[in-house]
């Protein structure tokens, strides 16, 4: 995997649960991609993941995506095949199949907030899309972003995608969303954080005490790893 800063990431360990022979994963920090293609010959790298900030960034870098990862444009899994490096998105598919596992049909919501505007954020708009749910991109800066909200005067009755770092092991004590106690009950709200370290983030515990329904992002973590294992043909 590589990425800017990688103490949170779970990946490795997963990685070496499943056995596989003749077969490594490591964490691999970058502080950028200046030198990606001479890192994947040098290392002998058949296949990488890839996360924050480089998401976006790894396009012009690669000779072929798949038609998922192009037209979300983002790139979170990419195999070497013949030399050539081949983008594809895992992160959609998984976050649909733990979406639909967590919500059963009746109870998916008309409207959605992605809390993000980067490769994440787009993945879970590619699979609400598929999905039929409508859903808003939230910025802090949303005068750089067409059609994004502010966080000022959200609604609290939908579901609420945290699809940004913040709240992510080291940084445990932050939230995107504060959801100051005492809070009158939402038992409508749902938030559906995809990070994964800490197993209950600042936003998730505030969330709850206001009786919202709430998912990490640990079974999209192994969802998407999985898939990813599939294309590299472990």
């Amino acid at each position: 995997m590589i990425g800017r800063k990688l103490g949170h990431s779970l990946s490795q360990e997963l990685f070496e649960t499943q056995g596989f022979k003749d077969a490594s994963y490591g964490l691999y920090e970058m502080e950028s991609l200046n030198r990606l293609r001479q890192w994947v010959e040098q290392e002998h790298i058949n296949g990488f993941n890839v996360t924050i900030p480089y998401k976006q960034e790894i396009l012009p870098l690669l000779d072929a995506v798949d038609d998922t990862a192009a037209e979300i444009g983002a790139v979170n899994c990419v195999s070497v095949e013949g030399g050539r490096l081949v983008g594809h998105n895992t992160d959609a598919p998984a976050f649909q199949h733990t979406l639909e596992e967590w919500l059963p049909v009746s109870e998916l919501p008309h409207t959605a907030l992605i809390l993000g505007t980067g490769g994440a954020a787009r993945a879970v708009a590619y699979a609400l899309k598929q999905l039929g749910v409508e859903y808003r991109f939230v910025s802090r800066y949303p005068e750089l972003h067409k059609d994004a909200a502010s966080y000022d005067g959200l609604p609290l009755d939908v579901l609420i995608i945290n699809a940004t770092p913040i709240g992510m092991y080291p940084d445990i004590d932050s939230t995107p969303l504060p959801l100051s106690a005492p809070c009158s009950p939402r038992p409508s709200l749902m938030v559906y954080d995809l990070i994964y370290n800490p197993s209950q983030t600042l936003l998730m515990r505030e969330a709850t005490a206001c009786g919202a329904k709430v998912k990490n992002g640990l079974e999209m973590l192994r969802k998407q790893a999985e898939m990813s294992w599939d294309i590299w043909g472990l």
